[in-house]
């Protein structure tokens, strides 16, 4: 193992076991490098690998703390390497969220409340008819994110947050090029809201995997 791969490990161990809680400020650089039986240096390099993807925060003049550990701001370090990816990798991230979002779905379905039911089809309805493709894609990333919030999982929100980016130009794709593309995702909306409405956690789950499968197997038979 690496030098500063060991240091990492030995860092994340005292998180892990409470030794270093969300918000505490690490020891001293020289004491915490005694302690843990490293050079100063490996330390520092540690520290600066862990405090890229979110989980340590350097504050010049003052100290270095560990973050809250929330996940949204944990994944924000995926979110950055999503938005790297290549063309030929949309359909792994449809199939990614095909796998995730109907459980968020169904999950929703017993925990939405009513008021969040009456938001989501206030939304539907100031769509209207015959909304632009642009306007029902950016309405439709709303709506999934309105579900999946509801579904009381973090985490899951976080993870579906980041894999919707890369999906949208294919969105965008298909309604401009699909003919009946916007009449259905406007179908398959209502049908997800009104299992919802059901408190049907298995129709929600049927429902949000159709129409995330629609998109996937549009654009597999289209590439």
């Amino acid at each position: 193992m690496a030098v500063t791969d060991e240091a990492i490990e030995k860092i994340k161990g005292m998180i892990v076991s409470g030794s270093l809680r969300p918000g505490d400020r690490l020891p001293k650089e020289s004491e915490l490098a005694a302690e843990l039986g490293l050079s100063r240096n490996s330390l520092r390099e540690a520290v600066r690998a862990l405090s890229l993807i979110r989980i340590l925060d350097v504050r010049q003049g003052d100290g270095t703390y560990v973050t809250s550990l929330d996940p949204q701001l944990l994944l924000e370090a995926l979110s950055f390497v999503v938005d790297f990816h290549r063309d030929d990798t949309v359909l792994e991230f449809l199939a990614v969220r095909r796998i995730l979002e109907p459980a968020a779905t169904a999950m929703a379905a017993t925990r939405i409340s009513e008021q969040q039911l009456d938001a989501l089809s206030a939304q539907l309805e100031r769509l209207g008819g015959e909304p632009s493709v642009e306007e029902l894609v950016a309405a439709d990333l709303e709506f999934h994110r309105g579900i999946v919030q509801s579904s009381g999982n973090s985490v899951l929100c976080s993870l579906l947050d980041g894999l919707s980016g890369p999906t949208t130009r294919a969105r965008i794709w298909r309604g401009l090029t699909q003919e009946d593309a916007v009449s259905r995702t406007l179908h398959e909306h209502r049908a997800i809201l009104g299992a919802l409405r059901d408190r049907d956690a298995e129709a929600a789950r049927s429902w949000a995997t159709v129409h995330i499968a629609s998109v996937e197997q549009w654009l597999r038979s289209t590439l």
